[in-house]
Order: structure tokens, then C-alpha cells, then sequence
């Protein structure tokens, strides 16, 4: 998913919020959003995991998004929303604060990161968007997860 690949192309994305900075996905990569459900903890997982839940019959690890994202972990509440994504051939829930859009974009209204931007940020953010006085940042799903992670599935 390179911003400069085809700057007339439009794409989806879904955005939300982490706290109070507002991040988005390609919408393909999403299955479904739901609402906050209790996970079970798994023992010795990482920090950014915060369990487990029972997805019609299949187990899905949720994915803390604040937490593996750097930022302090959340604290799930009802107003909270999972979103059910693909990531390589596992699907994963992602905890997030809420979900704000969706936004069609071209590939040119995608801005790379700063340089001056942290590695963790540079990892997980593809770009930046400014949309309407926004400031939104493009996560690229396929490097939220440890390799190993994506190997197991």
C-alpha cells in the first residue's frame, strides 16, 4: 500500500478515534464492527493483547490499538467498538474509542510521514491525511502484528 502508486485511484477508508487522535484503515480489510464484548485473558500474552472472545463459534484475539500503538491502554467501556479486520490470514479484533467515517480518498491527498516521526510511528503509520481541519493517520494493518503472529494463523 504505497501512497504514490496511483494518484487518481480512490480508495475507502474507515476512521476512528484512539483517544483523541483519529486514525483510519482500508475499508477492505474490515469485516465487521460491533460493539465492546468482555475478552478472556490469555496467560503471558503481550501488553497489547487484551484477550479473547467468541466470535459465532471462532476464537478472535483483540488487539488494544491504543496500547500497541504506544499510547496508554485502554480501559474497555460499553461506548467502546471492536473492529473486526483481516490481517494477513488471521482475523483480529481492534479496541478502539469509536468509529468516526468513512472516507473515499485518492492516493494523492495520502501525505508520507514526517521524517522527524518516531520508528513505532513509521512502523505502523502509512501516511497522513488532512481532511476537513483533520489530521488522520493511515495504519497499515500488516505490521500491527509480530510476524510470528501472522506465521501461526
Amino acid at each position: 500500500m504505497n501512497p504514490s502508486t496511483n494518484p487518481g485511484a480512490a480508495r475507502e477508508l474507515i476512521s476512528f478515534r484512539v483517544g483523541v487522535q483519529e486514525f483510519c484503515v482500508d475499508i477492505m480489510a474490515v469485516r465487521e464492527i460491533r460493539g465492546w464484548t468482555a475478552a478472556t485473558q490469555l496467560p503471558r500474552s503481550p501488553s497489547f493483547v487484551c484477550g479473547v472472545i467468541n466470535l459465532r463459534g471462532a476464537v478472535l484475539p483483540i488487539v488494544d490499538l491504543a496500547n500497541r500503538l504506544g499510547f496508554e491502554r485502554a480501559e474497555p467501556t460499553a461506548r467502546h467498538v471492536i473492529i473486526v479486520a483481516q490481517i494477513g490470514a488471521q482475523m483480529v479484533g481492534l479496541l478502539v474509542d469509536a468509529v468516526s467515517d468513512i472516507l473515499t480518498v485518492t492516493d494523492d491527498v495520502i501525505q508520507p510521514t514526517p521524517e522527524v516521526a518516531s520508528d513505532t510511528a513509521k512502523t505502523f503509520v502509512r501516511g497522513l491525511l488532512a481532511i476537513d481541519g483533520r489530521m488522520i493517520s493511515l495504519i497499515g494493518l500488516d505490521r500491527l502484528l509480530p510476524d510470528l503472529d501472522l506465521e501461526a494463523a
